[in-house]
């Protein structure tokens, strides 16, 4: 009987595949070498006239190919180090874990392996009388295609270089996530707020090893409540970081124990926060890049005031989701069975201030921006969220004051500027 993957493990390698940058470069070169060898076996179909080549022509044409990939994968590599420095130096190194999963740049790295793979399986197989036609031909194609990946590849390094345009991207995912989740609790959700069974919890599952909660796989929870007919328990947030013999699960009722093992399969941990379940983590690399670029060795109020714009938007698009701060989801018949715990509007609100508030209190740019984005949260949100901005109202207020000691200065600061200096004035 062979051994099955738990979901955690299964979640983890998904992580590391996405992570990774050379497992789709190796696939390129596996595929590279298999369309050779394709390419060779359709040699004996005619091909136009214009696709022949003597041996010494395809020779040189294959070598240059070769030498041109290699020479692009080491330029490649280079951008790819020059990315390190610009999100280590005056990003955040939290942004470098959604760099790595980017798609195209795979894609580009796959090409070129690809590319020299075939071509250098071809060009052992050239001889006097013997010349692979197609192949040669097909291998210009293949330095085409890689030549027009690598212009739209660089197209995009260059542009995502900028804090304003990594601000874009990483919105757009936390909202993403948020959207995706709140739509999930809201197809499991439990009519009504239903009590624990009494007693308190029976069992409760720990973890071994510690590490960050990256992901939980709710449906797999679900599904073992509903085997042993009880209510499961997660006391923790995606994003928290626990040391081992942390109580991961908690288990309320039920007719049977659930496998401590098989439970521990459904929550993975990692070495760091991920995305996928953590719409909070996206805000919390935002904040990263305003408070870098407000840090005495940039001293760039100006991106971190582009950068707060995203974060209002995020913190807009956070007040229109329903945060009830406990999730409790359902079976297929209505039960309780699984209670989760989750962020409430207040908890996104201090993340997404309470620093940049701390950094940027002696900048009148960061202070009148952040007077901006309050009032308006206040003016598009509902009356129930409005105490959690009040007090950050306050906040800023006594920051004000306690810095700026010139009547002149401090009257400056208080007020609303969607720009932070130069704008409209609320």
């Amino acid at each position: 009987m062979g051994v099955t993957m738990s979901w955690a493990a299964r979640f983890r390698l998904r992580q590391r595949v996405k992570a990774s940058l050379w497992v789709m470069p190796t696939l390129g070169l596996v595929l590279g070498v298999l369309l050779a060898e394709l390419a060779l076996l359709a040699e004996g179909t005619q091909v136009p006239g214009d696709w022949r080549y003597s041996a010494t022509t395809a020779s040189g044409v294959l070598t240059a190919i070769v030498g041109a990939m290699v020479a692009l994968l080491g330029f490649v590599v280079t951008i790819g180090v020059l990315v390190v420095q610009q999100a280590t130096g005056t990003l955040s190194p939290r942004y470098m874990r959604l760099w790595y999963r980017d798609r195209l740049q795979k894609a580009v790295l796959a090409t070129f392996t690809g590319t020299f793979a075939f071509s250098f399986s071809l060009l052992r197989r050239v001889e006097a009388g013997s010349v692979p036609d197609l192949g040669v031909t097909l291998a210009g194609a293949a330095v085409a295609v890689s030549l027009v990946l690598l212009l739209v590849y660089l197209n995009r390094f260059t542009h995502r270089l900028r804090p304003v345009a990594i601000a874009e991207l990483v919105t757009r995912l936390g909202e993403t996530v948020l959207a995706d989740g709140a739509e999930a609790v809201r197809d499991s959700a439990a009519h009504g707020d239903r009590p624990l069974p009494p007693g308190g919890p029976v069992m409760r599952v720990r973890t071994e090893a510690g590490g960050a909660v990256q992901a939980f796989d709710v449906s797999g929870l679900l599904a073992e409540a509903v085997r042993h007919d009880c209510v499961l328990v997660v006391p923790l947030l995606t994003g928290d970081s626990v040391p081992p013999g942390t109580v991961l699960v908690e288990v309320h009722g039920g007719r049977s124990r659930p496998d401590p093992a098989r439970v521990l399969g459904l929550v993975a941990l990692g070495a760091e926060r991920t995305i996928e379940q953590d719409p909070a983590f996206a805000l919390r690399v935002l904040v990263d890049i305003a408070i870098r670029a407000l840090s005495p060795a940039v001293n760039d109020p100006t991106t971190a005031v582009q950068v707060v714009n995203y974060i209002e938007r995020f913190l807009h698009r956070v007040g229109t989701t329903r945060l009830p701060g406990r999730h409790v989801l359902a079976d297929a018949r209505g039960e309780a069975r699984l209670v989760l715990p989750g962020r409430t509007w207040d908890t996104y609100l201090q993340l997404a201030v309470c620093e940049i508030r701390d950094y940027g209190s002696s900048s009148v740019q960061i202070c009148r921006r952040l007077r901006a984005v309050l009032e308006g949260l206040l003016d598009a949100l509902p009356p129930e969220l409005h105490p959690p901005v009040h007090a950050e109202m306050r906040l800023l207020q006594d920051s004000v004051e306690r810095e700026f000691t010139d009547p002149a200065r401090r009257v400056l600061a208080q007020q609303a500027d969607h720009q932070g200096i130069g704008g409209r004035l609320s």
